[in-house]
């Protein structure tokens, strides 16, 4: 502490300018350097040239990334695009899986062949910012203390995406078959209820997803009603619910296309209290 009554002169300090040249990834920093004239002068380290170097870290991260490869999925027997754009939680369901595979799977997305491989997966985003992975301009690099401590900024961390939510997933049993049906007829605009649709199930077939009626007229015909809700074929094809199975034994192409036909008919599958 000084002398009372006197008064410290002030040091003068001479500021030298070095090039620390930092390289991290091929991106080269220049940092200033302070030389002091006294033995008493700081460190030749400030706050201002930490903060230059954090540019580094930040394209580092940003040239680091890299974008997700499209999933592959060869299909096998009995799935349908629904099914598989469930499973792999396609935004936009079914008809998005299908505008892309459109050459793999042809014209009709109802037939799709065992064997055929389906990509998956939209193109990674474009960087939203351009100039994120290119290094500061030499002038700023070379700022001195003063100014970088005026100029100071801060670069926010990019939010995390969102997780993508998990694929429902539905118990093989006539719970399942129902509550994935009325997914199904939800995104079609098929009106129907749980109730309503089980009721019919269990008089027309006790649950049976391979029970057959060879003994009414519409057997006598060539064409017996079959599955959970007892559904003849050209039913079956004319009310057949786009991304379900092509099968009319499947439980939830059966269920589907049974409730297609009562809405068109009787408004709803709930309204339907006897045979159909």
């Amino acid at each position: 502490m000084p002398a009372q009554g006197k008064h410290r002169r002030p040091k003068s300090v001479s500021l030298g300018r070095g090039i620390a040249a930092v390289t991290t990834g091929g991106a080269v920093l220049a940092l200033p350097v302070l030389g002091a004239t006294t033995a008493s002068a700081a460190p030749a380290h400030s706050v201002a040239a930490e903060k230059a170097v954090a540019p580094v870290s930040v394209t580092a991260q940003v040239n680091s990334v890299t974008k997700a490869a499209p999933a592959k999925h060869s299909v096998v027997s009995g799935e349908t695009l629904s099914k598989i754009a469930r499973e792999y939680s396609v935004s936009g369901g079914w008809k998005k899986l299908y505008e892309g595979n459109r050459k793999a799977v042809g014209e009709n997305p109802n037939l799709i062949h065992p064997g055929i491989t389906l990509t998956i997966g939209a193109k990674a985003a474009a960087p939203s910012d351009a100039k994120a992975g290119k290094a500061a301009p030499a002038a700023e690099r070379t700022a001195t203390a003063e100014r970088a401590d005026r100029s100071e900024r801060t670069t926010a961390a990019p939010a995390a995406a969102p997780a993508a939510a998990a694929p429902a997933t539905y118990t093989n049993d006539l719970d399942g078959w129902i509550r994935e049906s009325l997914a199904v007829m939800a995104q079609h605009g098929i009106p129907g209820s749980y109730e309503g649709i089980h009721r019919n199930i269990i008089r027309e077939s006790s649950g049976n997803p391979n029970a057959i009626n060879n003994w009414d007229s519409n057997a006598v015909k060539g064409t017996p009603s079959k599955g959970l809700l007892q559904v003849i074929d050209p039913t079956f094809q004319a009310y057949h619910v786009p991304g379900t199975s092509t099968d009319s034994y499947d439980p939830v192409a059966n269920i589907t296309a049974a409730c297609n036909y009562a809405a068109d008919r009787y408004g709803s599958i709930d309204n339907v209290f006897g045979a159909y």
